[in-house]
């Protein structure tokens, strides 16, 4: 989808269309922007930015709250578009998800002109715009759904994949981060091309295991299969505070709020987790986590909420505001083993 939040704020609120907003931060420079309009982003302002950066681009934007309950409607709308053309679907997230359309239950027969269908189907029922890319891979279809935003449609064929991937900036390439893309310069490596030039194993060298990944990808070879059930890997609730906490009293009553949130979606998904994981964000944006691990899975609220509370005995709050607390729970599946005994064990806190 395009600038999703953002899209359906306009649409349902006429006074937003043609200005610039940022859906999620706050004229007073709390927060973070979730998704900017289009007329935003002609200031420079992007998904993730602090409010007060933004508001130095873009002094005219106007900021507003989420409506997550209505970009979820949104989203289950668009999934049933999906559904009716295949039912190998992978979301990741609620304006994004992977089709697969070898087998379509349209007998259309073109991948291409399914794309196009379930634009246009978006676009008659919901009057929102979206982005496809259409090619043979995940990898490169995620890349071609970017090239021509908003309401764009790149096919990349299997004929011209490598060179696609040849040229394509090593920054492009999925995983790699600003730390990783300034080693690869540093090295002279600018493009798909350049990392064709060296072997797997010189890649796995520099690279770790991703080497592997980027070995085979510049190469048009991405095997990964379109996940219609993807596993649930943690759950996590959040929130940005309007003021600093500074009392422990506060912290408590705020954390309550996030471990019944918790608690309640764990339920609902019946979910159970072995690791509880804390984050805090201090007034001056510098993070800190802490997390406890359990031998057997949880996801009632006193056991969460009493972690939370024990966890953040751990954090150093001397003369500090904090700006953000969250709680998450993980290891839904995973046992850990100690590789001494051979039994479960608890993992030690740690920042």
């Amino acid at each position: 989808m395009d600038a999703f939040y953002a899209s359906v704020e306009q649409r349902d609120f006429p006074e937003y269309k043609g200005k610039p907003i940022a859906v999620g931060g706050s004229p007073d420079g709390r927060g973070v922007v979730a998704t900017a309009s289009y007329e935003a982003r002609k200031f420079g302002v992007k998904s993730a930015m602090p409010s007060r950066q933004a508001l130095q681009l873009c002094p005219q934007i106007t900021f507003v709250r989420p409506r997550f309950d209505a970009y979820k409607a949104v989203s289950t709308h668009i999934r049933e578009i999906f559904s009716r053309y295949t039912d190998l679907i992978e979301p990741l997230s609620l304006d994004e998800a992977y089709l697969d359309v070898t087998e379509d239950k349209l007998n259309i027969g073109s991948a291409l002109e399914i794309a196009k269908q379930i634009k246009q189907a978006i676009k008659d029922e919901l009057n929102l715009t979206a982005s496809a890319g259409v090619s043979s891979g995940k990898f490169v279809a995620k890349i071609a759904s970017d090239m021509n935003k908003p309401d764009g449609l790149t096919f990349i064929g299997p004929s011209k994949i490598q060179s696609f991937m040849e040229t394509l900036p090593v920054e492009r390439f999925f995983g790699v981060g600003k730390v990783t893309a300034k080693k690869m310069k540093n090295m002279q490596l600018h493009t798909g091309a350049d990392l064709k030039k060296l072997s797997e194993q010189e890649l796995i060298r520099y690279f770790g295991k991703a080497g592997k990944f980027y070995y085979k990808i510049v190469r048009g070879i991405d095997e990964r299969a379109v996940q219609s059930e993807r596993q649930t890997k943690s759950l996590a609730v959040e929130d940005t505070f309007e003021h600093d906490l500074i009392t422990i009293e506060e912290m408590h009553t705020e954390l309550s709020k996030l471990a019944d949130k918790v608690a309640i979606r764990l339920n609902k998904q019946q979910l159970k987790g072995r690791t509880i994981t804390l984050k805090l964000k201090y007034s001056d944006f510098k993070q800190v986590t802490r997390n406890h691990s359990f031998q057997n899975p949880v996801s009632d609220y006193q056991i969460i909420i009493d972690t939370a509370k024990q966890l953040l005995e751990n954090i150093d709050l001397i003369d500090k505001k904090v700006r953000l607390l969250g709680i998450s729970l993980s290891n839904f599946n995973e046992i850990q083993i100690s590789p001494r005994t051979g039994d479960p064990y608890q993992l030690q806190l740690f920042e």
